[in-house]
Formats: C-alpha cells, sequence, structure tokens
C-alpha cells in the first residue's frame, strides 16, 4: 500500500475489530490522517486514549445519516467502509434496521466519497451475501450490488469502488472463540450450535490484506475473495479447550440460532466460473453489460460453471493441531494463554 504514506483516509466503522487494526496498519504505512467515522463516542474515546496518535481524527456521526459523512470525508483519498450491522440474529428480528444500515447506509457512503472526489472506495462484505439465508446476509448482498451499479453506471467519476468478501473473523466482536475462552474459564460446558457446521477461519490482519490487495489492484466493480481455511465449529472448541489445558471438554450441543447456514460460501459457482486466481485471492470482474439484452438474444452466456461453490465445507479442513497452530497465531489468545 505504498501510495497511502501522506494520504488522508477515512475509516466508516472506525471503532470495531477491523476499524482499529486498519487505522493501525495504516498508521504503520505512514498515513498523513486517518478519520474514525462511527457513532459510539465512548469506544471513540477509548481508543483516542488507547492509540495517542494525533493523525488520528474522530468524527461522531451514522452512515444512515449522509449529512454526518461529509465531515469526514472532506479531503480523504481513499475510504474502508467497514461499518454495518452484523448480527446474524440481531438483523433476523430487526430487518428494517439491516437495511437502514447496511443498503442504505452504504449507498450514501459511496454518494459522500463521490462528493468529495476520493479516489478509491473498498466496501467491506460477508460470505453470508452468497445464496442469502439470512437478514444480514441478504442486506449485505444488496449492499454489493449497490457498489456495482455505481461502478457500471458512473465509471467516468474517478472513483474505483471494490467490494471485499471474507467469513468469520477470529477473536472479532462476535466470534465463537471468546464465548468458548470465558466457558472453560468458568469450567461451563461448550455450547456447540451443530458439531458438523463449519466456518473459514481467518484473522484480522488477514482481512487487512484483504482489504489491501483490493485497494492495490481494483478495477472499478472488482470483488476479492482470499483463499481461508476452514474447520468444523466441534474442530474449533476442542481447539481453544486443548489450548486452555482442557483435553476432553463437556460439549452441549444447543442447536443453530435464527438464520444460521451450515456451510457458509465465499463464491457462488457462476462467480467462480469468472473469477481469476491471483495467488491468495480471488477477483471477480463487474459484470458490465448495459440494459441492452437485445445484444445477447442470439448468443447468450457462453460460460457457465459446473464447479462447486468455494465453501467452509470444501476448503482446507483443518484438524485440531492444525487449527491450534493457527489460533496460537492471534495476540488475543497469546495473551489469554499468558494470563
Amino acid at each position: 500500500m505504498t501510495t497511502i504514506s501522506n494520504s488522508i483516509v477515512t475509516i466508516t466503522g472506525g471503532t470495531g475489530s477491523f476499524g482499529t487494526t486498519m487505522a493501525r496498519h495504516l498508521l504503520n504505512r505512514g498515513a498523513k490522517q486517518v478519520n474514525i467515522l462511527s457513532r459510539d463516542e465512548a469506544k471513540q474515546d477509548e481508543m483516542r486514549r488507547r492509540f495517542s496518535d494525533e493523525r488520528l481524527r474522530f468524527f461522531l456521526g451514522d452512515v444512515r445519516n449522509a449529512d454526518s459523512l461529509a465531515p469526514a470525508m472532506r479531503n480523504s483519498d481513499f475510504v474502508f467502509h467497514a461499518a454495518a450491522l452484523k448480527q446474524v440474529p440481531s438483523c433476523e428480528f430487526f430487518p428494517q434496521q439491516a437495511v437502514l444500515t447496511n443498503v442504505v447506509g452504504s449507498d450514501n457512503v459511496i454518494k459522500e466519497a463521490q462528493k468529495a472526489g476520493v479516489r478509491s472506495l473498498v466496501c467491506l462484505s460477508t460470505d453470508k451475501a452468497v445464496y442469502p439465508v439470512n437478514a444480514m446476509g441478504m442486506s449485505k448482498a444488496l449492499m454489493e450490488k449497490t457498489a456495482q451499479a455505481f461502478a457500471r453506471n458512473f465509471s467516468d467519476t474517478g472513483l474505483t469502488i471494490s467490494i471485499t468478501r471474507y467469513g468469520n473473523v477470529m477473536y472479532s466482536r462476535g466470534s465463537v472463540i471468546p464465548l468458548f475462552a470465558k466457558q472453560l474459564a468458568d469450567k461451563a460446558p461448550l455450547t456447540l450450535t451443530d458439531p458438523t457446521m463449519t466456518r473459514f477461519l481467518m484473522s484480522l490482519d488477514d482481512s487487512v490484506d484483504l482489504v489491501e490487495h483490493a485497494f492495490t489492484h481494483a478495477q472499478p466493480g472488482d470483488t476479492f475473495v482470499k483463499k481461508a481455511p476452514g474447520s468444523s465449529v466441534e474442530v474449533l472448541a476442542r481447539a481453544v479447550a486443548d489450548l486452555m489445558g482442557e483435553s476432553d471438554p463437556e460439549i452441549r450441543v444447543i442447536g443453530a440460532r435464527h438464520g444460521e447456514k451450515l456451510h457458509e460460501a465465499l463464491l457462488s459457482r457462476e462467480e467462480i466460473a469468472k473469477a481469476s486466481d491471483e495467488g491468495d485471492y480471488f477477483r471477480v470482474p463487474l459484470d458490465a453489460r448495459s440494459l441492452q439484452y437485445e445484444l445477447y438474444f442470439d448468443e447468450g452466456e457462453t460460460k457457465i460453471s459446473r464447479e462447486e461453490d468455494y465453501t467452509s465445507e470444501n476448503t482446507k479442513q483443518l484438524t485440531i493441531e492444525e487449527t491450534k497452530e493457527l489460533l496460537m497465531k492471534l495476540p488475543e489468545i497469546q495473551k489469554l494463554l499468558g494470563e
């Protein structure tokens, strides 16, 4: 991210798990200024004290309110859009709130970034946007379509907009790993939704790497996915327990929560048909065709995938030992075991 040096960068949802990790990354890269936009003044104050870096500037606002975005976007070169409602069960009970933040709010971010003359905007999405079965995934899928529609319809604005899609981030807010750690510390049973349920395993640093790759390689409307291993929920639980000295933990199966999938997908088979393999990443280009469908009456899509979706079930599956090795790379786990 060489062009970050001496640039002004805005992060929406900047006090969250991704936002704080990205902010530190940008400051280490020599950013001139990092604007943190969020609606939680307490988290902003805590972050201000923890970082103690005069290059950080904090803006109270909500992506739902377009007017509150303008001050944070002013003079920005780059924007990372991380603000979202992410909890699957909460969005199931309040889907209209998911739409207001994840769809309408994202549209506000895109339009305000264009008005402010931002050069590049990366929108963070989720595996749950692929074949969505829950309100959070549906709203994120519409966020992706909103970003792609802007890239398709306003390609001459000077704003390069791209999308990154990734799975569960280990030890992020809402992750199951801190829950397992607390249950083990309390000598309580480990609660599993379904032992055979699988999830991608990524660190916060992996998510930052993905966004950096998108920023440096994106063409307007591109979607990027970082390849990631996966494991079953039972393997993950037993790996955490083993690290904390419990080789045979008590496990209680409680059933899936509202809107949960058995396996998650990062790419649909239709996207895989168009994707290019870039080593650690997949890139899916924008479908830039116009509404002149009559051009395609005689010749349809010639490349229809016969492959499978890219899911947490058919990606590389980690053993308990491999999962432990991955967990040991997390600063939070290192701190926990040190204590």
